[in-house]
């Protein structure tokens, strides 16, 4: 019987490290020039230009089952949480509804990690860790479905974690399927190269699909160069493969994006004071989502599959009495927030500053629980805790909405992933055209939150222990 044993390695610096085997360039003789020679005759080899048509080949079918997985995540959902309630009740959604379907959702999830191989992946409560490499070929199976029945049921997490975990591990099947003895540098590419595929319009961007993961991955140098190049065609592929299932499917992109977007001024002083604010409460925002993670996860390990469901109860209660309290949907605290985000910043203006409070208690709450013990990832949560912390203090004297969303979102993320480039590329990016009037605030409160979250002690339980990777 395969053993719950995802909790034993300490937590890992915030980048990550590089991948073992990863194929990293060869000692420095400190100058840059030594390098070039190498970099440039890798790259004008037979072998690389191959591994640039085999990222392009592999990128389509990836980006294709990456496409499937959210559009059969989404479809469920509707059917759980809007078609069926529709159907059996005539006066709207009850609160109590996403109750009994929360604590299936523990219930599945934690059979999912207990008894099948690869502990449905690494935890989130850890961010994104790419510095244990793709999954192993049996472990895929248990990673799909512990992603899938934590992200369709209710569970507050995103579907990237999961998406560049199946993506990788995919590529690296393909390859060792085509060449056995392919070298631990090639797997290493191909699986980054099948990560980039699966996320590659998820975030609204190829390129910020790419710079998540390397920057996550914590390469640099040559093998940056190297890996990167096969990792942005596959994404180039996977980005029309997106787009031509949507126009064929009809299902949506499901990129992240907001459909209205609050005008951006120049950058103020008001705004650049507020921002290291913004910056601090963020950090104490995330320090606090982390700490109910890790504080709950070595009771998760002592019987996995009660607790993973006991804590679905509490997110399902949490829901419910949000729904209580202020009258407004209960899906605003279930699920990532990538569905509920564009809408929550068109409407921004109806929301009292109480109703923000209540719901940031209770996304927050049940964002943390949900990183105990279920599957997903930690971005979009982050950045629907940010929006709703800057439309809550966009009423500040001096404050208006674009740099204090932008502000929120940004350090939001930094605290949560640590990736303080991915975090201001998260949050200016989705701002759209106006992201560049609101990046100087932006950098000043990613900046602050990320500091802020470096000094503050590490959460969780003196001692406390972070999951593993999945078994290789």
């Amino acid at each position: 019987m395969p053993q719950d044993d995802d909790a034993q390695v300490p937590e890992p610096a915030a980048t990550g490290t590089a991948p073992a085997g990863s194929g990293t360039a060869p000692p420095a003789t400190g100058t840059a020039p030594a390098v070039a020679p190498d970099l440039v005759t890798v790259i004008r080899s037979r072998r690389y230009l191959g591994a640039l048509a085999f990222a392009a080949a592999i990128g389509a079918p990836i980006s294709a089952l990456a496409y499937g997985f959210l559009a059969l995540v989404a479809a469920l959902q509707g059917y759980v949480f809007d078609d069926l309630p529709t159907a059996l009740f005539t006066d709207g959604t009850p609160a109590w509804w996403p109750v009994p379907w929360l604590v299936l959702c523990g219930l599945l999830t934690g059979a999912t990690v207990r008894f099948l191989p690869g502990n449905g992946g690494h935890s989130p409560a850890l961010g994104l860790r790419m510095g244990a490499g793709p999954p192993a070929d049996r472990d895929l199976l248990g990673v799909a479905l512990a992603a899938l029945t934590s992200l369709a049921l209710g569970a507050v997490l995103g579907p990237e974690a999961p998406l560049i975990a199946i993506g990788g591990g995919l590529a690296a099947l393909t390859v060792r399927l085509v060449r056995r003895d392919s070298p631990p540098a090639a797997l290493t590419m191909m699986a980054a190269a099948g990560s980039f595929a699966a996320i590659s319009t998820l975030l609204g961007s190829p390129v910020l699909g790419a710079f998540l993961i390397m920057e996550a991955s914590g390469i640099a140098g040559a093998t940056l160069t190297l890996v990167a190049l096969p990792g942005l065609v596959a994404s180039g592929v996977g980005a029309l493969v997106f787009v031509g299932l949507n126009s064929w499917t009809g299902f949506g992109t499901f990129s992240l994006a907001l459909t209205s977007v609050p005008p951006a001024g120049p950058p103020t002083l008001a705004t650049l004071l507020w921002a290291p604010v913004v910056g601090v409460v963020g950090a104490l925002l995330g320090w606090g989502i982390r700490w109910i993670g890790l504080s709950l996860r070595p009771v998760v390990h002592r019987s996995r599959i009660l607790v993973t469901t006991v804590l679905g109860l509490l997110i399902g209660l949490t829901a419910a009495g949000y729904q209580v309290a202020t009258g407004r949907d209960f899906t605003q605290v279930l699920f990532s927030g990538q569905d509920a985000l564009p809408a929550l910043v068109a409407q921004a203006s109806t929301y009292p500053v109480g109703v923000l409070v209540v719901l940031s208690v209770c996304k927050v709450l049940a964002y943390g629980l949900s990183l105990a013990a279920f599957r997903g990832g930690p971005v979009f949560p982050a950045m629907f805790v940010g929006a709703v912390l800057g439309i809550a203090l966009s009423g500040l004297p001096g404050m208006e909405l674009a740099p204090a969303l932008g502000t929120g979102i940004g350090a939001l993320c930094a605290a949560m992933l640590r990736l303080p480039l991915t975090a201001t590329l998260l949050a200016t990016v989705l701002m759209g055209p106006d992201g560049v009037l609101v990046t100087p605030q932006v950098v000043v409160a990613v900046a602050v939150a990320f500091v802020v979250t470096q000094v503050l002690p590490a959460p969780g339980p003196s001692g406390s222990t972070a999951p593993s990777p999945a078994r290789p």
